[in-house]
């Protein structure tokens, strides 16, 4: 299956992210539980581009280990980067005004969690979610 792009500008585009993980993430076969992990994680990693790196967009698509269905989403966003990134992964931490949670508790609620950050690229995230 070819990755399906959208743009994250607005608060729209978050919801819109949402949507398409959730049906990318039911046509892999992912169960319940696991297809509201994956939405709460994109939808946190698709706010985060939105208000710290300024906006992005994110690549959904279904993959297929050896084994299993999986669902790959990633966020890409051209903003200021992440200067530490194991910091940010803390949770507590918080760049903002929410409560810290955000980073840590979206790799907490997937499989497989990458992040690439660098002040003059921005930031791209890469998670995936495994059916069981």
């Amino acid at each position: 299956m070819t990755a399906q792009e959208q743009a994250i500008a607005g608060d729209a585009d978050v919801v819109r992210v949402r949507q398409l993980v959730r049906t990318v993430a039911v046509a892999a076969r992912l169960s319940l539980v696991d297809q509201t992990k994956l939405v709460t994680a994109a939808s946190e990693l698709a706010r985060n581009t939105l208000i710290h790196g300024g906006g992005g967009s994110a690549s959904v698509e279904q993959v297929t280990s050896a084994v299993k269905p999986g669902v790959r989403v990633v966020f890409r966003d051209k903003g200021p980067g992440i200067a530490d990134i194991a910091l940010a992964l803390t949770d507590g931490y918080t760049s903002g005004s929410g409560m810290g949670l955000g980073l840590g508790g979206a790799k907490r609620l997937v499989d497989q969690f990458d992040i690439v950050s660098d002040p003059a690229e921005g930031t791209t995230i890469t998670v995936v979610k495994w059916a069981r």
